[in-house]
């Protein structure tokens, strides 16, 4: 029987709700993927601790993470879902890793120059300075054939690549190499006040940004005020007319309607008509997702033993690899 590729990922637990953007961007196509691959999911909640976090806070928002994942669709019966923590092969195959790494290579992370400037280079913790060397280990434990990710993420992949020929050419072959599965353009979610930015928590004002948790009273507000232009043409046109392109952009991901089907649909009506029944979209989406996830955070004794059976499934895959790597690197073995 042929296998079906193998595709890994995961979340960070520091939201709190999901937002418009995470869920059309990310973890819709989780949902797709988990049909035609043999997909592994995680929270991961010790990549959320190379900044400063509040432990309560933590550990609500990780199931929580969980939570709204279920609800969004995943199913622990076709896909692995589990938390970080709950595998410690995690971190322990990240020390090999980390001990393979150029020190010239982690410090070309984009994405670590972005965060320690942020924060200032003093602040940096060396667990920021070497999240993608953890992230290299999340990848190679499960022989990932592919890793859905945006764009942006492209060059912790090129390291994860790196790494896993640089093992296998240094101590014989023992990880696969893994493919970036850079998601389809799904239409990039901008911020509804500001569409000159995408949508997210970091850089959207409150107004401009849907979190999917919200009340959906508060949902439909924000897409009646979002910010259009000065003439009353509904037309996709991101340079002249970005806040409507925005909101056609959203209609059409949510509905699966082209956006020249939408363009057509709205010829000759004002923009509070694309609004209203846009908001009234968005309501009928946030409502059960609300719903799911409150039942879940309802019953924590079953959330935690899916959590405790995803873990399981993690560490069947994830022993055997680091039992492998552990061999090669030439570590003695514990007798039990």
């Amino acid at each position: 029987m042929q296998q079906r590729p193998r595709v890994l990922s995961g979340i960070q637990p520091t939201a709190g709700s999901f937002h418009l953007g995470n869920y059309l961007g990310a973890v819709r196509q989780w949902v797709a993927l988990q049909e035609s691959h043999d997909a592994f999911y995680m929270v991961v909640d010790l990549h959320a601790i190379t900044v400063p976090q509040d432990p309560a806070e933590l550990r609500a928002n990780t199931r929580l993470a969980a939570a709204q994942l279920l609800a969004a669709g995943l199913d622990p019966e076709r896909c692995t879902l589990f938390v970080q923590s709950h595998v410690p092969e995690h971190a322990q195959l990240a020390w090999i890793m980390n001990c393979l790494a150029g020190f010239g290579e982690a410090s070309r992370m984009t994405q670590f120059k972005d965060k320690s400037a942020k924060q200032g280079a003093q602040n940096a913790t060396v667990g920021l300075f070497t999240y993608p060397i953890l992230q290299v280990a999340d990848i190679l434990l499960y022989q990932a054939n592919e890793v859905p990710v945006g764009e942006d993420q492209r060059q912790h992949i090129e390291l994860t690549r790196d790494l896993a020929e640089r093992f296998n050419g240094r101590f014989g072959e023992t990880f696969t190499v893994p493919a970036p599965y850079i998601l389809k353009e799904t239409a990039k979610i901008y911020d509804l006040q500001d569409p000159s930015i995408k949508m997210s928590k970091s850089a959207s004002t409150p107004k401009g940004l849907i979190n999917l948790l919200d009340d959906p009273k508060t949902t439909a507000k924000k897409v009646k005020s979002a910010v259009t232009d000065t003439d009353t043409v509904i037309k996709y046109d991101t340079e002249n007319k970005p806040g409507v392109s925005n909101l056609l952009s959203i209609y059409s991901t949510l509905t699966g309607k082209t956006v020249a089907a939408l363009e057509a649909e709205y010829e000759g009506k004002m923009y509070g008509a694309l609004k209203t029944d846009l908001a009234e979209v968005m309501v009928e989406f946030v409502t059960p997702f609300r719903t799911r996830t409150q039942q879940y955070l309802d019953d924590p004794e079953t959330l935690d033993s899916l959590l405790a059976k995803g873990a399981e499934k993690a560490r069947a895959v994830a022993a055997e690899t680091l039992a492998a790597a552990y061999d090669k690197v030439g570590l003695l073995p514990a007798k039990h």
